[in-house]
């Protein structure tokens, strides 16, 4: 759960950090072999890893968290709407080996540069950008009870944590002749420059073909892709480097998280996809312990929603925001009672909370949002248009209605909003809503 004042097992939050500069690189992505440039920049505290395609007009952002995960072979691809980027998890590893929480990283391709096959790249290019601190402190997700992911033979099991950080044991199976000694490497403490990420990516030798023949490892070669089961071993660069490859990648997915993790990972032969799993089970504990938690540094209470908001009872259905990232995302709550006037004529036997009400919900906290942005712009947030609705379940008296917005497209003049309500791990509706911003008369 996150930390508390309270918390006996309470861990000391660190302050967020981002880039002091911006910089950029140019290189070949290791799946499609295309030319590739990128360039990294520093966001605000409360931002994190935004991805950007720079190649395509009006593209939305893609936020690296587990919602925006799109099924992949052997890599980590995220996606939003039309705009796609795999190969993510080594600039994950990177950013969360020399914790970097905040950053914009625009890419001209739907695949990010390969470098050498492993993340040293990457750290490279955030060593010549600078590190700096934030005012802002780092969310901490402190593991409770053990989870359990089984898939195709492999394993990954998340356990209450044995030290300060996240500590990561992973057993792999490889061809005879390969050292297949488990490594076990502790995050908080170990040096993730030396011993993880020039760390480079591999394949079996058997698997090359079927590979290829799916499209992928276009830009593979001797230098960035290391070839197990070969006739002729390859040369390692680290002791037992294809098991640092798999805790690299274990390390960049737990990244989505967008906190620090404090667990023990044992990890048998699993890769993407049981990663995944986990992490998208870990974001779910952390949004839950968000509802019952005090308020955080950051969080807007119904007070100051009315400051920026000209809604007010019965019509004000934000009850507090528990968080807000810069300009691009908000999440807010909404406590459904009995006594919601609404109640004494939908539905009376039966009371349901009106979907276009759940939109309305939504639409406030978009409106929330953007108006933070425009406070001092002689400005209003007004609702233009509603696309892509889906209600997908009920929601009803005793629930807390998680209102989450995410700004796809941001001008002067219009903004655009993805916004999702929950109730628990329902997602009950959701939509795009799009904002003109007009002068106040």
């Amino acid at each position: 759960m996150p930390n508390t004042p309270d918390d006996p097992r309470r861990f000391t939050a660190r302050a967020e950090r981002t880039t002091r500069r911006a910089v950029e690189l140019s290189g070949v992505a290791l799946h499609s072999g295309a030319a590739v440039r990128l360039r990294l920049e520093p966001a605000p505290a409360g931002a994190g890893i935004v991805f950007q395609r720079s190649d395509l007009v009006d593209a939305p952002d893609v936020p690296a968290r587990p919602a925006h995960l799109a099924t992949a072979q052997r890599r980590t691809v995220l996606r939003e709407g039309e705009a796609e980027i795999g190969m993510v998890e080594h600039l994950l590893a990177a950013c969360a080996g020399l914790k970097v929480d905040n950053l914009i990283a625009r890419v001209d391709g739907p695949e990010m540069p390969g470098g050498d096959g492993s993340a040293a790249v990457y750290v490279e290019l955030l060593q010549k950008a600078g590190v700096v601190e934030q005012k802002r402190p780092r969310r901490v997700l402190c593991v409770e009870e053990p989870l359990m992911f089984r898939e195709d033979g492999a394993e990954l099991v998340v356990l209450p944590p044995s030290g300060n950080g996240l500590q990561v044991r992973y057993l792999p199976a490889y061809p005879a002749g390969v050292d297949a000694t488990p490594v076990v490497y502790d995050v908080a403490s170990g040096d993730f420059t030396r011993e993880i990420a020039s760390a480079r990516t591999f394949v079996v030798a058997e698997d090359i073909e079927k590979l290829l023949a799916a499209g992928l490892g276009k830009g593979a070669s001797a230098e960035n892709t290391l070839v197990l089961g070969a006739t002729t071993s390859p040369e390692m660069r680290l002791d037992r480097e294809p098991t640092r490859h798999k805790i690299l990648d274990l390390i960049g997915d737990f990244a989505l998280l967008g906190a620090d993790l404090h667990a023990d990972v044992i990890a048998s032969r699993s890769g993407h996809a049981l990663n995944q799993k986990a992490v998208l089970a870990l974001r779910e504990q952390l949004e839950a312990a968000e509802l019952s938690a005090p308020p955080a540094d950051g969080a807007y209470s119904i007070n100051e929603v009315m400051r920026l908001l000209p809604h007010r009872y019965p019509f004000l259905l934000v009850d507090r925001v528990i968080e807000v990232e810069g300009f691009r995302r908000a999440v807010g709550i909404k406590n459904v009672t009995i006594n919601e006037p609404y109640f004494q004529g939908h539905f009376p036997d039966q009371p349901l909370m009106p979907g276009v009400l759940q939109l309305e919900a939504l639409a406030q906290l978009s409106g929330f949002l953007l108006q933070r942005k425009l406070e001092h712009a002689g400005k209003i947030v007004v609702l233009a248009s509603i696309d892509k609705v889906r209600f997908r379940g009920a929601v009803v008296p005793g629930d807390t209605l998680r209102l989450e917005v995410e700004t796809l497209k941001l001008s002067a003049s219009r903004g655009q909003i993805k916004a999702q309500a929950k109730v628990g791990r329902r997602v009950v509706s959701e939509a795009i809503l799009s904002f003109a911003m007009v002068s106040q008369s």
